[in-house]
């Protein structure tokens, strides 16, 4: 007995496949990435030891922190962490036009700490800071200044001027400033490390908080603030 010839025409076959393949075809473009995107906004997290996250797990660091602030509140930016330990403000000024090249949207600038501790002259630091915010302002980035507070080893009057420098290019720059980066945790022994200076993970916790006090309005706001 010959076996039945099945009954199928070239068409049939040809629909048949096409329909198959079709659906293969879109099955694999549901888990394609969008290629075309746009990249995420860039926040440049800008400074010293006390950014780097200096005695503290990479997630502990303030940066990482904010990063997640950031997805929780819905935002879609991308927080890089440029923190140099024993980084100054002269530093900084080498450093910032490379790290431009990321297109941040945002610099957060806090540097100045290892200026202060060091006894450096508050006219450099004054001026290098200046030319740090020139510099992002020119290459179209806002500037979220964080200030600094020093003890008075070298006399209150320093101590002094060295606070009023953040003050100062505020007002000149027209800055959104953060008066005390370390505001609630310095000098608090639950919060910083054995050297009196570094946050640990709940103190960093804190730092995070306020500097998305004074980071918030900046994403929301539509002024070049």
């Amino acid at each position: 007995m010959k076996n039945p010839t099945p009954c199928f025409s070239f068409s049939f076959l040809t629909r048949f496949c096409a329909i198959v393949l079709s659906g293969v075809f879109f099955f694999s473009l549901a888990f394609i990435p969008d290629l075309k995107g746009e990249p995420p906004p860039v926040i440049l997290a800008f400074g010293d030891s006390l950014t780097a996250g200096f005695g503290v797990a990479e997630a502990e660091n303030y940066p990482s922190r904010l990063q997640v602030i950031l997805k929780e509140k819905g935002y879609p930016h991308r927080v890089v962490n440029a923190g140099v330990s024993g980084d100054t403000t002269a530093g900084g000024v080498r450093r910032i036009r490379w790290l431009l090249k990321q297109k941040p949207q945002i610099v957060i600038l806090a540097l100045g700490a290892n200026d202060g501790l060091r006894g450096l002259p508050i006219r450099e630091m004054y001026s290098n800071l200046r030319q740090i915010i020139e510099i992002c302002q020119e290459r179209g980035a806002r500037v979220l200044l964080a200030g600094m507070k020093i003890p008075p080893n070298y006399g209150e009057k320093y101590s002094q001027e060295f606070a009023d420098v953040y003050v100062k290019l505020s007002r000149e720059f027209e800055l959104r400033l953060l008066p005390f980066l370390l505001e609630g945790v310095a000098a608090r022994r639950k919060y910083t490390q054995a050297d009196g200076i570094h946050p640990l993970g709940p103190g960093y916790e804190i730092v995070a908080d306020t500097v998305w006090k004074y980071l918030e309005p900046m994403l929301n706001a539509a002024s070049p603030k």
